[in-house]
């Protein structure tokens, strides 16, 4: 979930840019969190703003190479931490004037390309999908978890049809050798092979593997709430997501802290009287038709805000309830 898929191989395109910039408003100055740095797209942008500083993240360590480039010419505006979001609650940020955080959930091209971390199937040796600071790889989600495990990772987090017999597939064949990335292309492909869709077979199956070893549904969740805990007053929250288990998330986060659903942790038995979140736009803002020309793989982005009414730190949501399943098969995990 780090950073934006880019179409044009010599250039870096951060998604849906200017309407970002447009709502965080960087030329009033604060502090901006950039919680998804990648190759810095967003972070460049803002501190074109003279009164600015980004404090950046990115759980992958190849991102500090940017990292350092940036600044050489920003010093005193510009840190970068190798940390996950759901770090970021931990992070000394008292006196800090957060105006905004961002989330980009996508990938870098240079993410895509890296054999090393194995994130594509056209990748090529061991499976990995590893997008920094994990606790395991998809080498042993694929070699270790149970017929019934896969299923439920590769339906829920990818909403892939054919789940069982792929997964069936795996056990049957991981008898013989233990599996790569070419093996398990050459399986998804062996029983999708009537498959009509525009996209590539392996395409569900290995986001549902990339969102399982990287843990994405608990990293978003806990820096959704992370990121509105440090917010100032008035602080835009903003959210780019490319596929609709995020999106759906999101969503829910947005518009359940917008619609007198939240309840003060200091006022337990009390419904707060108004929302302690502003949504503006109902709707997600999606890609011109400029952007999507320039970039195609910008068509899936849908970009949601809000903005924070008042000064608060703590609050109760029910997002994990919520979400409860999604978070029981991410947890398959403890078997590793």
């Amino acid at each position: 979930m780090e950073a934006t898929i880019v179409s044009n191989r010599s250039h870096h395109y951060p998604v849906l840019l200017k309407e970002i910039i447009s709502i965080i408003s960087p030329q009033y100055g604060g502090t901006f969190i950039d919680c998804t740095f990648g190759q810095g797209g967003y972070t460049r942008e803002i501190l074109k703003s003279p009164n600015t500083k980004v404090i950046a993240i990115d759980r992958d360590i190849e991102s500090k190479k940017i990292a350092d480039q940036i600044k050489k010419d920003f010093q005193n505006r510009f840190v970068f931490k190798n940390i996950k979001f759901s770090q970021i609650k931990n992070m000394k940020l008292k006196n800090e004037n957060i105006k905004g955080v961002l989330f980009d959930l996508g990938y870098s091209l240079n993410q895509m390309k890296d054999n090393k971390k194995g994130l594509s199937f056209s990748s090529e040796g061991q499976l990995n999908m590893k997008l920094g600071l994990n606790d395991f790889s998809a080498r042993e989600v694929i070699n270790k978890l149970t017929s019934d495990d896969l299923q439920k990772i590769f339906k829920y987090f990818g909403e892939e049809k054919e789940a069982k017999k792929i997964a069936n597939k795996i056990i049957k064949e991981r008898t013989k050798y233990e599996i790569n990335t070419q093996n398990l292309v050459n399986i998804i492909t062996s029983v999708k092979k009537r498959s009509n869709s525009k996209i590539h077979t392996s395409t569900k199956v290995f986001q549902a593997i990339r969102m399982f070893v990287n843990k994405e549904i608990s990293e978003l969740i806990n820096g959704l709430i992370n990121a509105t805990q440090i917010l100032k007053k008035d602080g835009v929250l903003a959210v780019v997501t490319f596929h609709s288990l995020e999106d759906k998330i999101v969503k829910y986060f947005f518009r359940s802290l917008s619609e007198n659903k939240s309840i003060s942790r200091y006022q337990p038995k009390i419904v707060q009287t108004e929302p302690i979140l502003s949504m503006i736009e109902r709707k997600p803002i999606t890609p011109d038709k400029q952007e999507l020309l320039e970039n195609i793989s910008s068509r899936s982005a849908k970009l949601r805000f809000v903005i924070k009414k008042k000064n608060f730190y703590n609050f109760n949501t029910d997002i994990f309830e919520k979400f409860k399943f999604l978070i029981e098969i991410e947890n398959i995990s403890n078997k590793l």
